[in-house]
């Protein structure tokens, strides 16, 4: 076999090239200069998986399987196996990744289902506001945000009307603390998802506290870390889920202007990786799909702040030009959908409703992106338009937003 810079080309794989992409061969791969360490065998491993993947690579790989991943889908929410026992704690959220999933792959459930998880929210809501994890569970910010947006998801009055916002915004100012930050739960952590779970129901809901998040934006600007990102706390290292709260919360807050943005998007930049087309959570970190959502929404939040007025940097922002938006879908549709339905962190995975929801979500912001910014011709397999601060369908947004603000 030749050499080539020790990349082994596509003929040499036995592998056909589709006609309108290059798709990994041509790409660079992890280099560890011949010092190899934990963290660079893993990144073999990774790309490795991904190069075995495309032994079998056919054009259809690239095709969305929309009812393998509805029928993964209604499985979980139907059918759940003794083994999510461990995650009684998060059936909320659960709930909330299976029914943003369907809504992105146009498939609606019955009304009845409707019903049945509206009650299943009622009997997790406190009387003194707030959402439990599951019914009889102490509320906790984190799954009172994906009841809210698994109700809102629903866009039924009926799915509005069981929240409690008099309580919920009870609840909200029970969990702040005085220099800005908030309780995740009562005696609970602190961390930048506190605030942003808070403020982004704060907002969709329409509730009225004009003191609730005073100090709020300095304490998240003192999340943001050297090297752009940010952490959940000052002076931790800055993570892919962090970003994505501090971005979203300093939008909702009016409040961008105030971190260093020319660093947030050159980290944010960075984290796409070379060989994969994912996107990754940390430095050096290994892809995950995941990331595709959390990631490539603060990008989306920062493009919207500009067009809205509220960003110093007045100027035109082609970060689509400086993203590989054609290798993220990739990597999405042709390393992480499973065989059978739902989609995986990475290959040699397994499907789970977490990574269904947050990859469709980074797909449906890519292809929306690629759309308007490229004028590249539309997907068939197009998904719905998303909100990138709150991850519901825009439409779902307009529905839920137009209801709260009439009470």
């Amino acid at each position: 076999m030749a050499e080539n810079d020790g990349e082994m080309t596509s003929e040499e794989m036995g592998c056909k090239q589709p006609h309108d992409t290059h798709i990994f061969f041509d790409r660079s791969k992890f280099d560890d200069e011949n010092y190899p360490t934990s963290t660079s065998i893993a990144q073999d491993i990774v790309e490795t998986s991904i190069k075995d993947l495309l032994f079998k690579y056919t054009e259809d790989m690239r095709t969305l399987k929309k009812s393998l991943h509805v029928d993964y889908l209604m499985g979980v929410l139907k059918n759940v196996s003794c083994t999510f026992e461990q995650m009684d704690s998060s059936r909320s959220w659960i709930i909330y990744w299976v029914l943003h999933s369907l809504a992105l792959l146009k498939s609606d459930i019955t009304l009845s289902m409707k019903y049945a998880v509206i009650n299943f929210f009622r009997s997790c809501q406190r009387k003194d506001g707030g959402f439990g994890g599951g019914p009889m569970q102490e509320p906790h910010l984190a799954t009172t945000y994906a009841a809210v947006m698994a109700l809102c998801t629903l866009g039924i009055q009926e799915a509005y009307e069981v929240i409690n916002r008099k309580g919920l915004l009870n609840f909200l100012q029970k969990m702040k603390v005085h220099d800005g930050s908030f309780y995740i739960q009562e005696d609970g952590e602190i961390d930048v998802r506190g605030i942003y779970c808070a403020v982004s129901i704060y907002n969709l809901l329409k509730l009225k506290d004009y003191q609730l998040f005073e100090n709020s934006i300095p304490w998240i600007t003192r999340c943001q870390t050297y090297e752009g990102g940010f952490a959940g706390n000052p002076g931790m290292e800055a993570h892919g889920g962090y970003t994505f709260c501090s971005v979203a919360s300093l939008y909702l807050l009016g409040g961008l202007n105030k971190c260093d943005v020319k660093s947030l998007k050159r980290w944010l930049l960075n984290r796409q990786t070379s060989f994969e087309g994912g996107f990754q959570g940390r430095t050096n970190k290994l892809v995950d799909s995941c990331y595709s959502f959390w990631q490539y929404a603060c990008l989306v939040i920062l493009k919207q702040s500009i067009l809205d007025g509220n960003n110093s940097e007045q100027q035109n922002y082609p970060y689509n030009k400086l993203i590989d938006n054609k290798a993220l879908q990739n990597y999405i549709l042709i390393c992480c959908q499973n065989v059978n339905g739902g989609f995986i962190d990475k290959p040699t995975k397994r499907p789970d409703a977490y990574h269904t929801c947050y990859s469709l979500s980074g797909l449906s912001l890519a292809q929306t992106d690629a759309e308007s910014d490229t004028q590249e011709k539309p997907m068939d397999d197009k998904l719905p338009e998303i909100h990138p601060v709150y991850n519901i369908l825009m439409e779902r947004f307009v529905q839920a937003d137009s209801y709260f603000s009439e009470l």
